[in-house]
């Protein structure tokens, strides 16, 4: 092994250490450092005191999984593969959180059913003490995994110089709602954190755009103006799961601004018309823009008469696919 070899791998090695140092996020310590007194493990297993990651460690082994494939892959004939393995690393747990979020809803229904035929017996109560434990559980593993996709995220984001966004399906981290109480109470309260999570809670902004947009910076340079002005925003895309639409969302998740994705109802031609009408009688206060085809040339026209402030985008002002990622890419391991 060369000495520069060796060095390498021990600066990636102190890499945990060193994010631990520099960051301390409250999401980390939401998710991590409060957990419910017990919990259940996997379904079936026994209810017992069992401990949370520490938030610093998650956090820093985050970043350090994604840092570590770029430094390994960087200025070497697997360089362009790196971007590619990183973004299946934060999709895993993208894929992983979403399983947990199904296990939950399975549960809770589960639970509605027990409630409706609610027995006296000490056996139910206790089955029904342990499913409402379970689905506790999982509430605070799937908020965990969210927690750690998202930090891995903006991992990939800094390192690649391209924002991440899923396969598919939205991006969305839900409140905890896991709280020792009555069995009903808990119900409810999942019940409002789910509808929260998907009611827009302020101005609406719409944001539309071509599949094949790749100049992140120039849309979130102008989001963050946005953002500024409106802080308490909702942003309402098209649901395209690349280009334009991925990039807006992806920007969405990173400033931790709510996200409603407006998918198309009903087939035949004259769907996506529909939803652009069904997107102007939301009365959006702004409308983000990208060109594209005869679709997004009737939303602009609509949102215009309307009377709704447009920033549009045209395919020609973005920078070339050379510039939209930069060459510092490998700053960690110069840093270090």
């Amino acid at each position: 092994m060369t000495h520069d070899h060796s060095r390498r791998i021990s600066h990636f090695a102190d890499l945990p250490a060193l994010f631990a140092q520099m960051t301390a996020t409250p999401e980390f310590k939401r998710a991590f450092g409060d957990p419910i007194p017990l919990s259940i493990i996997t379904p079936g297993e026994a209810p017992g005191e069992h401990d949370m990651p520490e938030p610093l460690h998650a956090q820093a082994d985050c970043a350090g999984v994604i840092a570590t494939i770029f430094d390994l892959l960087t200025d070497t004939r697997l360089d362009a593969l790196a971007p590619e393995i990183a973004w299946g690393m934060v999709n895993s747990f993208h894929f992983v959180a979403g399983k947990l979020e199904r296990q939950e809803d399975m549960l809770v229904h589960e639970l509605r059913d027990m409630i409706r035929r609610t027995e006296p017996s000490e056996v139910f109560n206790s089955e029904l003490e342990e499913k409402q434990l379970l689905c506790q559980s999982l509430t605070e593993q799937r908020e965990a995994v969210e927690c750690m996709r998202d930090y891995a995220a903006e991992t990939f984001r800094v390192l690649s110089g391209r924002p991440w966004s899923p396969a598919r399906g939205s991006r969305v981290s839900k409140a905890a709602t896991a709280t020792q109480v009555s069995i009903q109470d808990f119900l409810r309260a999942r019940e409002l954190a789910e509808r929260e999570r998907y009611r827009p809670r302020g101005p609406i902004v719409i944001a539309s755009g071509h599949a094949d947009w790749h100049d992140w910076q120039l849309l979130w340079d102008r989001l963050d103006t946005i953002l500024e002005r409106i802080p308490h925003m909702t942003l309402v895309t098209t649901a395209q799961r690349k280009g334009f639409d991925a990039i807006v969302s992806s920007w969405a998740g990173n400033r931790e601004v709510q996200l409603v994705t407006y998918s198309l109802t009903g087939s035949g031609r004259g769907a996506p018309f529909a939803r652009n009408r069904k997107l102007v009688d939301l009365k959006p206060v702004e409308a983000l823009l990208g060109e594209g085809s005869g679709i997004q040339a009737n939303l602009y026209q609509a949102l215009r008469k309307a009377g709704v402030p447009i920033h549009a985008f045209r395919k020609a002002e973005q920078v070339t696919v050379e510039k939209v990622v930069p060459p510092q890419r490998n700053r960690l391991r110069r840093a270090a």
